[in-house]
């Protein structure tokens, strides 16, 4: 409810002014002070402070939970820091408070003087007036009591924030001291730094003269020796190259000749055989029996064949086992010898004319010189 309405105390008609009544200061303090309503259980009291302020004991049971969590990762200078943040908070929640005692003692009296007001004017009025003036009344003496117990909680938290300020600067002081002692520890271990640092860029500086004076030596020895070596090289190695060569050379020469004798010497042997069982060979091969040589088909007698009309068919026979092993493809009056064909017989089929002449190496295939 409002006091803006006048008061008729039977003085006034419809044609006067309407004049303030008494009860107008009330309405000049109320803005100052919690709204109050009648409820259906008796007076309902809502304060209106403004926005709720969480109570100070809370914030800084916060804070120094938060400083005890991230102790473990601050530095030295950054727990200084917290610290002095921490007492620059309690000092101005220990202001906050100053201020709400001052707010709860003007309020202590203006509402003595409200109460005096009120008392003086529930003589002078009757009726349904004085009845609010009483229920006005009642109304501030409830306030009064909520406000004195505010003020006792802020006594109590006067206290606390006094006593945590308190530590928190003693805890200041001490991370001062911390900070200025790791600062001297951190400044002596700075210049051993550099003076090690000094000591190893000497040391360097004089080994790299060293090595100057002695790579300048080793280079000038180095150079006189591959000298030397180019020379012997350009000597000897031409020389040494031409003599294996030519060596080579002889010995293939020399394996070349051996090989044909041998092969002359192997056939004979295989037509004194034959002869001796009346088997006269009408084919004979020709070539060197190694591989990297070609063995061709030739009759016996030295005539020229003409192999448009006669099919030929290559095979490699085992030593041991007598195995005759067909050569895909090998079809042709010529054949050279493959790595397979190693320390095995060459054999070759020849028809011509409804008769199957055979014509085969007198030795096993040869790996060659140097293969």
């Amino acid at each position: 409810m409002t006091w803006a309405a006048t008061l008729d105390y039977g003085r006034k008609t419809k044609n006067e002014d309407i004049r303030p009544g008494p009860l107008r200061p009330a309405n000049i303090i109320r803005n100052k002070f919690p709204t109050y309503k009648n409820g259906s259980n008796g007076i309902v009291i809502k304060l209106a402070d403004g926005p709720e302020v969480p109570p100070l004991k809370e914030v800084v049971a916060k804070e120094t939970e938060e400083l005890l969590d991230r102790r473990q990762r601050f530095s030295v200078r950054e727990l200084a820091m917290k610290f002095e943040k921490g007492l620059n908070t309690a000092t101005l929640l220990s202001k906050e408070v100053k201020w709400r005692q001052v707010a709860l003692l003007e309020r202590d009296i203006l509402l003595k003087n409200l109460k005096s007001v009120l008392e003086s004017l529930r003589g002078q009025v009757t009726g349904k007036t004085k009845d609010e003036i009483e229920e006005s009344i009642s109304m501030v003496e409830i306030l009064a009591v909520q406000l004195s117990k505010r003020e006792a909680e802020l006594i109590q938290q006067k206290t606390e924030v006094t006593e945590l300020a308190k530590s928190l600067k003693l805890a200041s002081e001490d991370a001062k001291r911390i900070v200025e002692e790791e600062r001297v520890n951190a400044n002596t271990e700075v210049e051993s730094a550099r003076s090690a640092v000094q000591r190893v860029q000497e040391a360097l500086q004089e080994h790299e003269k060293m090595s100057k004076k002695t790579g300048k030596q080793d280079m000038e020895e180095l150079k006189k020796e591959v000298r030397v070596a180019r020379r012997i090289k350009m000597l000897h190695c031409p020389s040494k190259a031409m003599d294996l060569e030519n060596e080579i050379k002889t010995l293939r020469k020399t394996f070349t000749e051996k090989s044909v004798d041998c092969v002359n010497l192997l056939k004979e042997l295989e037509l004194h055989k034959r002869l001796k069982g009346n088997e006269i060979p009408v084919f004979d091969l020709e070539g060197l029996q190694c591989l990297g040589s070609m063995l061709h088909i030739v009759c016996h007698n030295g005539t020229p064949v003409d192999f448009s009309n006669i099919s030929v068919q290559w095979f490699r026979i085992h030593p041991k086992e007598s195995n005759k092993e067909i050569i895909s493809g090998a079809t042709r009056p010529a054949y050279a010898p493959e790595p397979n064909d190693v320390g095995r017989y060459m054999q070759a089929e020849i028809n011509f004319g409804g008769e199957t002449a055979i014509a085969k190496t007198a030795g096993l295939v040869d790996p060659g010189l140097f293969n």
